[in-house]
C-alpha cells in the first residue's frame, strides 16, 4: 500500500531532495503549495509530513514559532509524523565535540535560541517528530548554499574561498543521502520513539579535505583563499541577514563534528556517497572532469 508524504517547502534545498527520494522510494508525494493550498487540508491523509519550511534569518523570530506549530497541529490532526532537517545551531561553541543526541543545548545566541525553542514544542506536543541533524550541505545543483555561494564562486579561476579556520573539522552533509536517510527513517517511524533526535554522521572535513576534492574533480589546481568577513560585519549596520550571518560565524571557528553512533544503529549498513563523488556532484558540470550522475547508486567507500 502506498504511503504518503506531505512536503512543506519543496522548492527549497531540502524539500527538493526530500521529494525526490520520497518518490523514488514509490511514495506518493504531494508538494504544499502556498499560494493555493491550506495546510489543515493538504495535511489530511499524509503519513509523513516533511518540514522544509525555513523562512529568512532575519524573519525566525516573527515567523518561526507559529509556522511550527501550525504544523503541529496539523500533524496532530492527520496523525502524521514530522520530519524536520536539524541544524547544530542549538548546541552553541561551548558544548563538547562530537555532538550527539545526548549533547546539551547550550546556544546563548538569537538564532540558536529560537531553533531550541522550536524542538522544545515538538518535543511537548506528543506528535510523532524525528529530528534528522546535520551540518552544512553539498547539493547537486545551486542552491544558495555556503559550498556553491562562497566557497566554489572563483572556481573558474582556480579559487576555492574558504569562510573560517581552516584547520579545524567540519560537519558536512550530500544532500541526496540525507533525504534518502530521512525516508529510510520514515518507513520505520512507528519503532522510532515517539520524539527522536538522530544526528547524521555525513562528512567531518577541513578546508583542505574539500580544497583537495574540488582539485580531483577539476584536476586543475585549486588554491586556497581565506574569506574576508570585514563586507559583511560593515554591511550588517544596515543588511539584517548580514548580522545574522556574523552572529553564526562562530561555526566556522569551533572544531564539530556529529556522532553517528544512534544513527548507525537504526540504518546499520547505509551507503554514504562516497566524498569524491559527492564533491563533483556539488561542482558545475562544465568544470568537472569526469561527470557524475547523482542519481546513480554507488557503493559506500568507492
Amino acid at each position: 500500500m502506498s504511503q504518503t508524504v506531505l512536503i512543506l517547502g519543496a522548492s527549497g534545498r531540502f524539500g527538493r531532495n526530500a521529494a525526490e527520494q520520497f518518490a523514488k522510494a514509490g511514495w506518493t508525494v504531494r508538494r504544499f503549495d502556498r499560494a493555493t493550498d491550506t495546510l489543515m487540508t493538504a495535511a489530511q491523509g499524509a503519513d509523513v509530513i516533511v518540514n522544509a519550511w525555513n523562512p529568512e534569518y532575519p524573519d525566525w523570530a516573527a515567523q518561526v514559532p507559529a509556522l511550527h506549530a501550525k504544523v503541529i497541529e496539523a500533524a496532530r490532526q492527520a496523525r502524521a509524523t514530522v520530519i524536520i532537517p536539524g541544524n547544530v545551531y542549538v548546541f552553541g561553541e561551548d558544548t563538547p565535540a562530537p555532538w550527539s543526541e545526548r549533547s546539551p543545548y547550550q546556544a546563548r545566541n538569537p538564532l540558536g535560541r529560537i531553533r531550541i525553542d522550536m524542538e522544545e514544542a515538538y518535543r511537548r506536543s506528543g506528535v510523532r517528530t524525528i529530528i534528522l541533524r546535520t551540518g552544512d550541505f553539498l547539493d547537486t545543483q545551486t542552491s544558495g548554499n555556503w559550498f556553491d555561494m562562497i566557497m566554489i564562486k572563483g572556481l573558474k579561476k582556480g579559487v576555492f574561498t574558504y569562510p573560517g579556520n581552516p584547520n579545524i573539522p567540519h560537519a558536512w552533509t550530500y544532500l541526496p543521502d540525507l533525504c534518502r536517510a530521512a525516508v529510510e527513517l520514515a518507513e520505520k517511524r512507528v519503532e522510532l520513539p515517539v520524539f527522536c533526535d538522530i544526528p547524521f554522521p555525513g562528512y567531518t572535513l577541513t578546508s583542505e579535505d574539500l580544497r583537495a576534492g574540488v582539485q580531483a574533480a577539476t584536476q586543475a589546481p585549486v588554491r586556497l583563499k581565506q574569506m574576508n568577513w570585514l563586507p559583511i560585519r560593515l554591511a550588517g549596520a544596515v543588511w539584517p541577514t548580514g548580522r545574522c550571518l556574523m552572529e553564526m560565524r562562530y561555526l566556522w571557528n569551533t572544531p564539530h563534528h556529529l556522532d553517528g553512533a544512534l544513527f548507525e544503529g537504526l540504518l546499520p549498513g547505509f551507503d554514504h556517497t562516497p566524498l569524491h563523488l559527492a564533491i563533483a556532484s556539488a561542482i558545475p558540470k562544465s568544470l568537472v572532469q569526469t561527470q557524475v550522475d547523482p542519481n546513480q547508486p554507488v557503493a559506500a567507500g568507492v
